[in-house]
């Protein structure tokens, strides 16, 4: 302080800020009378200087802000930008191939309705389908107005002057409410049915186009462009056409008959309701179900240690208070599964969780043949479509075992290292087989070689509960990770396939076997929340279901969240199903 009074600053000072030291000499000047009033002061060039650059700082500090917030909504705008122009370039992609596919199929329509019109007896008939609104490119899917009645019958009679009035009412009718039916029906899925469509469609344009000329550039006899309720009228000219339709490829033909089968019915109705009168038993579960050959007859088997064997028509045709069995054959352990032989009328096969395989005579109600080489509980049992005499099975104890029923032995083993849950033979050959395992994976097999697998496939991820065949290039698989799973054997090119064709989801299948059924691309499974639900192999969303209601006849209380669809199984290709649940409560349902 000494060294300021007398006006000697730090060396430092006088040489880093001069200007601040010129200042501080002012206001120590030795006269008082020198020294800088406040007016001076705050007029002072030192003082407005620094306050100039404080402003200054102020504003830059500001300036730099707004361009940060500017940066900022930039940033945003170019990527929303971007993404648009992503949406934008992914719709004209979609509108592109809507053109396309619009064109492709108004083509083949335009051809089929020539044809058809070279038909005297048809043409009649004709004039209804060429006038329904739904078939024009003007009548767009989303005007329920173009569906009206009214309309319908308007057109239908400035067609058909010279048709019998009362034909051409009942006629009228029919179409209509068909028509009116499908479109409802369509309004009501359109957002599931277009999503379907996209993935479908999605899937054509992946091969860089090589997929997509080849069916564009194809004969277009317009398969299925008619009107659903004319498809009886034209079935003469189906099967001249059916080269041609083979040929048609690409994605409409599969797309077309899903929609079609899709929209061709509205809900599961209860045909029957089998009442039984098992009192001796706490636990009815039904494990599994099977209908011979022709239909006739249907067998359930589960806990209860019984295989029950129904006749069809008389449980759908006659009311009882009770539903007694035609043959009742009694096993010495629970049974898991149970499968008719398709050709030996007869023959039933029974597999129980004592690992034994038996096969049985129904006419007698007794066991035939009895296999017992299984180490462990046995789930699924399943007769070659090839060979009646050839039986596979799948047990805990990781092996599949092959079974010539004239020997009474195994033939041949496939080991794995888990559980195996599911066989199942191909429908039309007996050239392959395929199984699913609790190692999350399918495996299937040529069954000239059953050293390695032909194929793994491994898109699920949790165990394999069931696997079917759809047909001899396609197959379905049910896990307990909630979905249903299609795969193309035709791709089992290479070892091991991770993708899928197509998911079904809907149902809920977390810890039970709750069954797996197909017919003409129906996939029927039942669901742990007691609910039996109908897929189409085209549409990865369930097309109809049907909830099982609390049993009041059950012998004993089960809560109704306890209970689940135990099995279903399709009557051969009708559109009938009978379905089981966790009570032993069995329903016979129609899709209607």
């Amino acid at each position: 302080m000494s060294s300021l009074r007398h006006r000697v600053l730090p060396p430092q000072l006088l040489l880093k800020w001069p200007k601040e030291a010129s200042f501080c000499l002012w206001l120590l000047h030795p006269d008082p009378s020198n020294r800088p009033k406040l007016s001076e002061l705050l007029q002072s060039e030192f003082l407005n200087e620094s306050k100039d650059e404080l402003e200054e700082r102020e504003t830059a500090i500001e300036l730099r802000k707004r361009i940060e917030e500017q940066d900022l909504l930039l940033e945003f705008l170019l990527l929303m930008q971007q993404r648009k122009q992503e949406a934008a370039r992914k719709l004209q992609d979609t509108i592109s191939f809507l053109c396309s596919d619009i064109e492709q199929v108004m083509r083949h329509q335009t051809n089929f309705k020539k044809k058809i019109g070279s038909h005297p007896d048809l043409s009649k008939d004709n004039c209804l389908s060429l006038n329904l609104p739904s078939m024009t490119p003007s009548a767009g899917l989303g005007s329920r107005k173009r569906f009206r009645p009214g309309i319908l019958v308007h057109d239908i009679e400035a067609c058909g002057d010279n048709v019998d009035d009362s034909e051409k009412s009942s006629s009228d009718n029919e179409n209509e409410q068909g028509v009116l039916f499908k479109s409802s029906r369509l309004m009501k899925n359109f957002k599931k049915l277009e999503l379907a469509y996209l993935l479908m469609r999605g899937r054509v344009n992946k091969p860089s186009g090589r997929q997509f000329v080849k069916h564009s550039s194809i004969s277009s006899d317009g398969r299925g462009s008619v009107v659903l309720t004319e498809r009886s009228s034209v079935n003469n000219l189906a099967s001249k056409e059916s080269c041609n339709d083979n040929r048609q490829g690409g994605w409409i033909s599969p797309f077309l008959e899903g929609l079609c089968k899709y929209l061709s019915f509205s809900k599961l109705k209860v045909k029957a309701d089998l009442k039984q009168g098992d009192l001796l038993n706490s636990s009815n579960l039904v494990c599994s179900l099977s209908f011979d050959r022709d239909g006739e007859f249907f067998a359930t088997a589960g806990v209860n240690r019984k295989i029950k064997v129904f006749g069809y028509d008389s449980i759908v045709n006659e009311d009882r208070d009770i539903h007694y069995p035609v043959v009742e054959m009694a096993s010495r352990s629970k049974l898991s599964s149970v499968c008719w032989n398709r050709y030996i009328k007869s023959q039933i096969a029974s597999s129980n969780f004592e690992g034994v395989v038996q096969v049985w005579d129904v006419t007698r109600s007794q066991v035939v043949t009895e296999m017992g080489e299984h180490e462990r509980r046995v789930w699924s049992i399943d007769f070659s479509s090839a060979d009646p005499t050839i039986l596979a099975s799948g047990s805990d104890d990781g092996s599949v075992k092959l079974w010539s029923i004239n020997q009474g032995s195994s033939i041949g083993t496939i080991r794995t290292k888990a559980n195996v849950c599911c066989v199942q033979f191909p429908a039309d050959s007996g050239r392959s087989l395929a199984f699913g395992s609790a190692d999350h994976k399918i495996y299937y097999y040529d069954m000239r070689n059953i050293r390695v697998p032909l194929c793994t496939f491994t898109g699920h991820n949790k165990t394999v509960s069931y696997v079917k065949y759809i047909d001899s290039s396609t197959l379905v698989s049910a896990s307990t990770d909630n979905t249903l799973k299609l795969w193309d054997l035709s791709m089992c090119t290479s070892r091991v396939i991770d993708s899928p064709v197509l998911s079904f989801t809907g149902h809920m299948n977390i810890k039970n076997f709750v069954g797996l059924s197909v017919s003409d691309g129906y996939i029927a499974t039942g669901s742990e929340t007691n609910e039996v639900f109908i897929y189409h192999k085209a549409f990865p969303m369930p097309a109809l279901s049907y909830k099982f209601q609390m049993d009041p006849l059950s012998s004993h209380e089960m809560d109704d969240s306890a209970q689940f669809i135990s099995s279903v199984c399709w009557r051969g290709q009708s559109s009938s199903i009978v379905a089981a649940n966790s009570t032993g409560h069995i329903k016979i349902l129609e899709m209607v």
